[in-house]
């Protein structure tokens, strides 16, 4: 291969990786191990995602999340998050109040997974 197509490729899985997505329900696993309702993801991709929310967490708050992936992956992720932005609620702005949180410990099978089901929803 040349330098030229390994170049192309590099960019081309650079591009696989930053993919996004809307996304569904997401739950926390509390650490009694129950679950509750915590948000609508709006975007996903290998490395994290976007929670609409008007109560969004604190920027370094870490918990751990669960990810329905729906058809056709039918398959639950879960992974250790942490908040590294959030946008509190404003009657003026036009944006979306919520946090973007990035995945810490998401087995690569699992981000595999996400791949394939965003891969799904662009086409």
């Amino acid at each position: 291969m040349s330098e030229e197509q390994v170049s192309h490729e590099i960019k081309e899985a650079q591009k696989r990786k930053h993919l996004r997505s809307p996304m569904i329900i997401l739950n926390i696993i509390n650490a009694s191990g129950s679950k509750s309702f915590f948000g609508y993801g709006k975007n996903i991709s290998l490395g994290g995602m976007f929670i609409g929310t008007v109560n969004p967490r604190e920027i370094g708050t870490r918990f751990r999340l669960e990810i329905p992936l729906p058809a056709p992956i039918l398959k639950i992720v879960q992974c250790e998050c942490e908040v590294v932005w959030n946008r509190q609620f404003s009657k003026e702005s036009t944006l979306e109040p919520g946090m973007g949180l990035k995945f810490l410990d998401m087995p690569e099978s699992d981000g595999e997974a996400i791949d394939r089901w965003v891969r799904h929803h662009k086409s």
